[in-house]
């Protein structure tokens, strides 16, 4: 308030002035009623002297009804009565110190149950307490928000803690601050174990140093990601965990932590190992019957010979002829063996140089040449370089071309065209071989590279070249993929690595 003989500088303040001289009672009156308490003014006699706008709303009275009665008339008994609100009042008097805030819980006939914080205060000139203020603030509803927030609170730490999954958060650096009872129970290790300890030293040592540097990297900019980090448990053990990581943020945006839900992979590790075994005794069913299959036929067409040749009323014809059936049926079973053996173990003896591709075609175009004329089947080659480096073994590749070659003029009984072409992409030599044949069905794709799979009739195929190509293929690190429409051919398509050399050393050609 400015000095009684202060000038005034604007008009704002001299009509301030003007107020206060003129009325000073509807001033003071203006300020206690803009207050969003309640405010009372009670004298030593417990006589209410003044009742602010807020306080006669929510009791729902009338300044006639309230000022100038007993604070016992104004209030309901129940409330003076269970506050002992006039003994409180008096020692303010008697004190001149303020009481300390209080709560009220009222709940009048048709209104709902509200709750006030409420402050005895003396009002004192010189030394004397001539009044004592009652200051009421409603806090009913940021009680109910309050509760509201700790619902909410209570549910979403029930869940976490519910979770079947690892839940632990960090700050930025990668120190824990939270741990789930999932954690604890697969770990072994209580949050205040491991609260303020980096999360990477209870990861497996070989994998720390990813974690810490995920952490050092990734946790300011995106604050996300997935990976593989296995647990050390507190008695030692080791478990496979799948762990996602999330940022938190503040309302800037800014990331203030990261939230890790890891996942126990044990039992899935034991179920893919159950798989896993169940697939190699069906494979190994499947090789089985193919063996037994293939065998059996050069078999039965031996045995019946050997039977005829042990008969003594044998021309000389029929002899040599049993004979040849005798030993064609087992070249035969030993042809079957050796491709076998080639596709469980390809030449693990024999060792990787450098080889001429273009070369390695051509000698297995020439074992066909003579079948594919017979057959009316043209030769159509598109190698890209005359000599083109790779890095293998050209007996092995020799002999999947050569299985690749075989199983077109197969689809091709009645003439058609075979393509082979050669050439480079940026980190590889790529190999075509298409034929013009009946294709193969879409269904069927999925399985041409099984051992003993096969979609020729009975007798005319093995079903192991094909299994011999990828086996190769893949023992030379390379890919190999297929494509086919059913009447339109098919088309193996070969990556195998390049050679480093861009072309052959002038000095010693290609091997």
């Amino acid at each position: 308030m400015p000095a009684a003989n202060a000038v005034p500088n604007t008009k704002a303040e001299e009509r301030y002035r003007r107020l206060i001289d003129s009325n000073p009672h509807a001033m003071y009156r203006l300020l206690v009623d803009s207050i969003p308490s309640s405010v009372l003014l009670i004298d030593e006699h417990l006589l209410v002297v003044l009742a602010n706008h807020n306080f006669l709303e929510k009791a729902h009275r009338s300044e006639a009804d309230t000022l100038g009665k007993p604070l016992a008339e104004v209030f309901p008994k129940v409330i003076v009565q269970d506050l002992n609100l006039e003994t409180q009042i008096r020692q303010v008097f008697s004190s001149r110190n303020s009481s300390g805030k209080q709560r009220l819980t009222y709940r009048a006939p048709g209104v709902p149950l509200r709750t006030y914080y409420y402050r005895i205060i003396p009002m004192a000139w010189g030394q004397q307490v001539e009044l004592v203020m009652l200051l009421m603030d409603d806090v009913t509803e940021q009680l109910r928000l309050l509760e509201e927030i700790r619902r909410v609170e209570r549910h979403l730490a029930s869940v976490v803690e519910s979770a079947a999954e690892i839940v632990a958060s960090t700050d930025v650096t990668g120190r824990l601050l939270t741990w789930n009872r999932a954690a604890e129970r697969l770990c072994g290790y209580r949050l205040g174990e491991v609260q303020g300890r980096p999360l990477w030293e209870y990861c497996a040592a070989d994998r720390q140093d990813s974690l810490r540097a995920f952490f050092a990297r990734e946790a300011l900019q995106s604050g996300s990601g997935t990976a593989e980090y296995d647990v050390v448990t507190k008695s030692g053990g080791r478990i496979p965990v799948a762990w996602v990581f999330s940022p938190m943020r503040d309302d800037g945006g800014r990331i203030t932590g990261i939230v890790g839900i890891g996942r126990d992979l044990t039992e899935r590790r034991k179920l893919e190992q159950q798989l896993l075994q169940s697939q190699k005794l069906a494979a190994l069913g499947v090789m089985a019957g193919g063996i037994a299959h293939e065998v059996r036929t050069p078999l039965a067409i031996s045995s019946s010979a050997a039977q005829f040749l042990l008969e003594d009323d044998l021309t000389e014809e029929f002899r040599k002829e049993c004979a040849g059936k005798v030993h064609i049926g087992i070249q035969r079973a030993s042809g079957i063996i050796e491709n076998l053996l080639r596709f469980a173990h390809p030449s693990p003896n024999l060792e990787f140089c450098e080889i001429d591709l273009v070369a390695v075609l051509r000698d297995a175009l020439t074992l066909v040449s003579n079948q594919a004329r017979v057959q009316k089947t043209e030769i159509i080659t598109n190698f890209a370089e005359t000599c083109m480096p790779t890095w293998g073994i050209a007996s092995l590749l020799e002999h999947a071309f050569l299985n690749l070659f075989l199983n077109a003029l197969n689809a091709m009984p009645g003439g058609g065209r075979l393509t082979v072409s050669a050439g480079r992409s940026a980190s590889a030599v790529l190999v075509r071989v298409a034929d013009t044949g009946c294709g193969i069905a879409r269904a069927e794709l999925a399985n041409i590279f099984d051992p003993f799979y096969t979609t020729l009739p009975s007798g005319k195929g093995t079903g192991l070249g094909l299994s011999i190509c990828y086996s190769v293929v893949q023992q030379h690190g390379g890919v190999i993929e297929v494509e086919s429409e059913i009447g339109h051919g098919t088309t193996f398509t070969l990556s195998l690595p390049a050679w480093e050399r861009e072309l052959c050393p002038a000095s010693r050609p290609c091997a």
